[in-house]
Order: C-alpha cells, then structure tokens, then sequence
C-alpha cells in the first residue's frame, strides 16, 4: 500500500500522506517515498509543491511502533534525509495542516517554506516526554523558524502548542477556520503558482544558504549526548509508555 500520494495539474505539485488510520505516522517506507516526492526534478511547468494529509491529523511523527521493533541506527537518519530534501528542494512548498502535526509531524510542517493552519490544528515536539532528544539538524531548523524562546517553549516543556499561538509566534503563514482552510491555503499557492519560477528558485535557495551558518558550528559533544538519549533505558520506556498509553517511568539512565 502506497504511504503517500503525488498528484501534478499545471503549475502544482500535491504530495499527500496517505496513512490516515496511523494518523499519518512515517514508517520507513514513507519516509523513503517523501523523499523521492522532494528529491525529484520539477518539471518545467512546475512552480510550487503542496503538502496535505488524508484524515483528521496531520502527521504524529515517527511510527513509534516500528521504531521500536527497529532501533535507530547511527549516523543521518531517514527523517533527516528526507527532510534535507525538502530544504533544498527548489520550489516553495505550502504545507496545509488541518489538524495535530507533533514531533516528526511538526518538522515536517516547519520545513515548508508556508505553512496554513486550521485553528484546530496542534504543533509540538514531545520528545522530552518519551527520552528522546532533537538531532542538531533538527533543532536547528527549529530555532531558526521559531526562535530560542519559542524553542525552549517546544523542546523542554514538550505539550503542543494550538495554531493561534503558533501564529502569534510568527512561526506559521496563516490560521484560518475549518471550513476556510483551503481558500487561505489556495491564495498562497496560487500566488505563487503566478510567480516568475526563476526569481522563485533563486530566492528559496538564497534563504536556505543564508541560514546555514549553524552548520559549522562544532557540536559533537551535543551529538554523543543525543545519542546517549536515544539508547538509554529512559527512551525505552518512554516509547514503550506512549504506546501503552500509560505515564512513563524516567530513571535518568
């Protein structure tokens, strides 16, 4: 069964998750397909990529059940590398959540260039509350869309925050109500289907450039404590007790 789907009409890209009965976890193979979705030459026509879910939820992140039937492995990770596509995918992409995007769901959202939010909608990174810990790439992106006090708000608290707030915080595009959602969404994404396509590209890759920076800051003390996070008995509970359903039990080993 296909995890996502790609339409194309004109000038627009649609690439929709398709696991609506796992509230849109990314296994695998889904990350696998999103970055082959990202990754691909746009076609001359092309002019801007959206990104929507099926069902209530937009993505919850990581499939925790199959993260724990397969550990992860050190070295990028399939989330960081389909997520490096999306940065430097040359076209804007539009994110368009209709509900919670938590976690991996959340970064997905934040690497859209755009991002309009049902006010029904939730984002958050609950890490902190299953043990686990951001990589560098992903919180970097973090702190760049949001800002160290928003980020601090997401990481260490770890609840998710509504669209409203995230709004405020100047982190997404736009909010709009339920049932308005997609004419928001369609004024972005047919503005920037309108848009000359060169001056379009130049400028995404500019803004991407701009922010890299942070890339060659040294941080492989910060790398061997994330991994310390990851493999600890702590994680193991955590991911254990959100599966269950039931509070954790954090050690600190």
């Amino acid at each position: 069964m296909s995890m996502i789907r790609v339409d194309r009409e004109g000038a627009i890209r649609t690439v929709t998750l398709t696991r609506p009965a796992k509230r849109n976890a990314m296994n695998l193979e889904m990350l696998a397909a999103l970055k082959e979705a990202f990754s691909e030459t746009p076609a001359n026509e092309e002019r801007v990529i959206v990104l929507r879910a099926e069902g209530p939820v937009f993505c919850a992140g990581i499939d925790l059940a199959e993260r724990q039937r397969k550990p992860a492995q050190p070295g990028v990770s399939p989330v960081e590398g389909m997520l490096d596509a999306m940065e430097h995918c040359p076209l804007p992409i539009v994110g368009v959540v209709q509900g919670a995007a938590i976690a991996g769901g959340n970064e997905l959202a934040l690497h859209c260039d755009f991002v309009v939010a049902s006010t029904k909608a939730r984002f958050g990174m609950s890490l902190s509350q299953i043990g686990l810990a951001p990589t560098w790439f992903l919180a970097k992106k973090l702190v760049e869309v949001c800002g160290p006090v928003a980020s601090r708000e997401i990481l260490l608290l770890g609840d998710p925050l509504p669209a409203q707030r995230m709004y405020d915080l100047g982190v997404i595009t736009r909010i709009a109500e339920p049932d308005e959602l997609e004419d928001a969404a369609q004024k972005i994404i047919q503005r920037l289907a309108a848009n000359a396509p060169l001056s379009l590209k130049a400028m995404k890759a500019l803004l991407v450039r701009e922010m890299q920076f942070r890339d060659d800051i040294d941080h492989a003390d910060v790398d061997k404590l994330i991994e310390e996070a990851r493999n600890s008995a702590d994680a193991k509970e955590g991911i254990a007790a959100k599966l269950e359903k039931r509070l954790p039990n954090f050690v600190g080993e």
